[in-house]
C-alpha cells in the first residue's frame, strides 16, 4: 500500500484544497473509507479462499461476467496503470536525487528489470519484495522522525493543520472529491492480499488479518506523513508538483539531505513496483484458467511462474508510459476499480442475504464483518460519493473509466461462446 500516492498526492490535493486540516481530514477518511473495505473483503477471503480478487470474488457471486469485466479492470487498472504510476514517480524522484539520470530511462529500466526478477521464481520474488519492503520502511521511519523533530522545534509550523475558517465548507465542495479519489488511490492494494490468497498458508485467517491490520497500520503512516509534510514547506511550492516529499525534505535537511531523502523515496517506491508486477499476473492466470480462449495466459513455468502473463502485463505497463500523463492515467484507471470494489463490499450484503434466507452460513467461518452491515455500507456510500465529485469535477475522464468497464461487459458473450465451444 505504501507507495506512490503518499509521495505524490499532496500536490495535486492543494490545486484543490487551501486548508492544511481539510487534507488531513480527507486522508483520515480515506483510510476510513479503505478499513472499511478491508473488513467487508475480510469475510470474503474467507469464504470464497482462492486468489483473483474481484476476479473471483464477483464471479463467484454475480456471474461471471462481471468477474471477467473485473478481471480486465484488475489488468489494465488496477495493475499496469498503477505500475506506470509508480515507474513515473520514482523517475521523477530519482532524477531529484540524481539530475544527471534522465527519469524516462530510469521508469523504463525499474519496470524491465523488477518483471525480470520476478520471472525467476516465487522464492526470487519473496525476497526482492521482503528487502524492497524493508528499505521502504527504514525511509518512514526516518521521514518520520526528522519531520516530528522539526514540527517540535517550530511548534508555530503546527497551526496550518488546525481548523480554520471556510474548512468545513471546502469539505463540502465537489473538488474535494477528486482530493479524496487521489487519497483512494493512495490506499488502493489494501486488497491486494486477495489476489495472492492461493498462494497464502491459513488463507481463510491469514488473508484477513492481513487486509486489517495492514489497512489501520498504513492510515496513521498518511495522516502523519502528510501532517510532516504541509509543516515543513509552504504550501505554495508544493501546489502541482509530483515529488512534494523532495520539497518537503529540502526544507527539513537541506539541498545534500534533501537530494539523499528523494534517492531513498525512489528505492522505497521500487517496493510498490515489486508488489504490483508481482500479484498483476495472478489475476491474468485466473482468467485463463477458467476460460479456454485465454488458456495460454495461465500457462506457468517450471517454477510456478505465470511468465505469459507477466509479459503481457508489462507489455501493457511499457505502452502507459509511452503515451499517459500522471494525472490521466490515476484518475481513468481510479474509477472502474472503485465500481469493482463497490460491487466487491457489496458481495458481502449479497452473500449475508443468502445465507439468512437458505441459512448456508458457514458454521465456523474464521472472519465475520464486525458491526455489519455497517462497514460495508459506508464504504460504498462513500465510494459512490467519490465517483459523483469527480464524474462532475472530471467528465471526460469519468466517460474514460466507464469505457474500460464497457468494453469487457460487451466481449465477454462472445468470450464465452469461444470458450465454450473449444475442447
Amino acid at each position: 500500500m505504501v507507495g506512490t500516492g503518499v509521495y505524490t498526492s499532496l500536490g495535486f490535493q492543494l490545486q484543490d484544497l487551501r486548508s492544511g486540516f481539510s487534507i488531513l481530514c480527507v486522508w483520515a477518511l480515506g483510510g476510513l473509507i479503505s478499513l472499511c473495505g478491508a473488513l467487508s473483503y475480510a469475510e470474503l477471503a474467507a469464504r470464497i479462499p482462492r486468489s483473483g480478487g474481484e476476479y473471483s470474488y464477483l464471479s463467484a457471486i454475480y456471474h461471471p461476467a462481471l468477474g471477467f469485466m473485473a478481471g480486465f479492470v484488475s489488468l489494465i487498472a488496477g495493475f499496469a496503470a498503477p505500475i506506470a504510476l509508480s515507474a513515473m514517480a520514482f523517475g521523477t524522484y530519482l532524477h531529484a536525487a540524481w539530475p544527471g539520470c534522465p527519469p524516462n530511462i530510469a521508469t523504463m529500466a525499474a519496470v524491465l528489470m523488477i518483471s525480470y526478477a520476478h520471472q525467476q521464481s516465487l522464492q526470487a520474488s519473496s525476497l526482492l519484495q521482503n528487502i524492497t519492503t524493508g528499505v521502504k520502511f527504514l525511509l518512514l521511519a526516518a521521514f518520520l522522525v526528522i519531520g516530528v523533530w522539526s514540527a517540535v522545534s517550530h511548534p508555530e509550523r503546527v497551526a496550518s493543520l488546525l481548523p480554520q475558517k471556510g474548512s468545513l465548507t471546502e469539505l463540502m465542495h465537489p473538488s474535494s472529491g477528486i482530493a479524496l479519489l487521489f487519497v483512494l488511490y493512495a490506499y488502493s492494494g489494501w486488497n491486494a492480499t486477495t489476489y495472492l490468497a492461493g498462494d497464502v498458508r491459513d488463507r481463510r485467517t491469514t488473508v484477513g488479518l492481513s487486509l486489517v491490520l495492514g489497512t489501520l497500520i498504513v492510515t496513521l503512516l498518511y495522516v502523519l506523513l502528510n501532517a510532516i509534510f504541509l509543516t515543513a514547506a509552504p504550501a505554495g511550492e508544493m501546489r502541482g508538483i509530483l515529488n512534494v516529499a523532495s520539497i518537503a525534505a529540502l526544507h527539513l535537511i537541506g539541498p545534500r539531505g534533501g537530494g539523499l531523502m528523494s534517492g531513498l523515496i525512489a528505492m522505497g517506491l521500487l517496493a510498490s513496483m515489486s508488489a504490483m508486477i508481482w500479484a498483476g499476473p495472478r489475476v491474468t492466470q485466473k482468467i485463463g484458467e477458467d476460460h479456454q480462449m485465454f488458456r495460454k495466459l495461465a500457462v506457468t513455468s517450471k517454477n510456478g511462474v505465470p511468465k505469459r502473463a507477466s509479459l503481457l502485463q508489462l507489455t501493457l505497463v511499457l505502452g502507459l508510459l509511452w503515451t499517459g500523463s500522471f494525472e490521466a492515467i490515476l484518475i481513468c484507471s481510479q474509477i472502474p476499480l472503485l465500481v469493482c470494489l463497490i460491487l466487491g463490499a457489496s458481495g458481502v450484503l449479497v452473500l449475508r442475504s443468502k445465507g439468512s434466507h437458505t441459512r448456508s452460513m458457514p458454521p465456523h467461518l474464521p472472519f465475520r464483518c464486525p458491526l455489519y452491515p455497517l462497514p460495508p455500507a459506508l464504504f460504498i456510500l462513500c465510494s459512490l460519493a467519490a465517483l459523483a465529485y469527480s464524474a462532475i469535477i472530471k467528465p471526460l475522464f469519468a466517460i474514460a473509466g466507464l469505457i474500460i468497464l464497457i468494453i469487457p461487459l460487451a466481449l465477454y458473450p462472445w468470450v464465452a461462446r469461444r470458450s465454450a465451444t473449444r475442447p
